[in-house]
């Protein structure tokens, strides 16, 4: 008798010891879950948030002249205002709240990705090139940046730092595609791809804010959402082009996959 209430004591204690076990591990998932819905709502921007992430946001706005404020890191209504003309500009939801979208529209990708509850991409959401900031791709050297910023420049001197930044990101987009050259000149100078490098304008000298451009296009930064064409509808010709499935429009140009 006294040998079936010991195993039965032994059997109660294991089972206790399960199920706290299992009411531990449950309790930590959550703990994790948890943590993890907290970290990416502390990521999202708006009118009331603070600190540094709202500075840059701020700091890139003005440079782009949506903002005219102060780069003090206080999400305000000026804050917000800007935000939703940024939004509107590049067919956002124009909410006022900085999220995902608006996040890899600036080029924020480290933010934008703490929203994915992913890793950070290495690209840095606070050390843009457009500061001087950035510390650049390993892949690339000085010829492709070089080569890039006459691109961007002769194609779109006229556009929007977001638009030229968007020109550049469709350039690194095919170098990273089977479908074209492997290297930043192949694509530039693939014959028929570029009316820049047709009509000569290639060889124009680019001004810094090309090179600004340029820099962002090689840190990832991509307004065109993985883009492969661009063309202005007004002067395009090709009937071909205008069958690529539009994904965004920014200046005057329609930038497709």
């Amino acid at each position: 008798m006294k040998k079936f209430f010991a195993i039965g004591a032994v059997a109660l204690a294991i089972t206790a010891a399960a199920t706290a076990g299992i009411t531990a591990y449950a309790v930590t998932n959550q703990s994790a879950d948890t943590a993890l819905e907290l970290v990416q709502d502390a990521a999202v921007l708006r009118q009331g948030s603070r600190g540094g992430e709202v500075k840059e946001v701020q700091r890139r706005l003005k440079q782009w002249g949506y903002y005219s404020g102060a780069v003090d890191g206080i999400f305000g209504a000026g804050t917000k205002k800007a935000v939703i003309a940024f939004q509107k500009k590049n067919g956002l939801t124009a909410d006022g709240v900085v999220g995902k979208a608006t996040y890899r529209a600036l080029g924020m990708n480290d933010s934008y990705n703490a929203l994915q509850g992913g890793s950070s991409s290495g690209s840095s959401s606070s050390g843009s090139s457009s500061s001087g900031g950035s510390s650049g791709s390993s892949s690339y050297n000085s010829s492709d940046l070089y080569v890039l910023a006459k691109c961007i420049y002769a194609e779109g001197r006229g556009e929007s730092y977001t638009g030229q930044v968007a020109i550049g990101a469709v350039i690194m987009n095919r170098v990273k595609s089977k479908s074209f050259p492997n290297t930043v000149a192949g694509v530039v100078y693939q014959s028929g791809a570029f009316t820049a490098v047709s009509d000569g304008q290639i060889n124009l000298e680019p001004n810094q804010t090309a090179y600004n451009a340029a820099r962002d296009a090689m840190n990832g930064w991509d307004p065109t959402y993985g883009c492969l064409y661009y063309y202005n509808p007004a002067v395009a010709t090709s009937a071909w082009i205008f069958g690529r499935p539009t994904v965004t429009v920014i200046g005057k140009h329609v930038f497709a996959k």
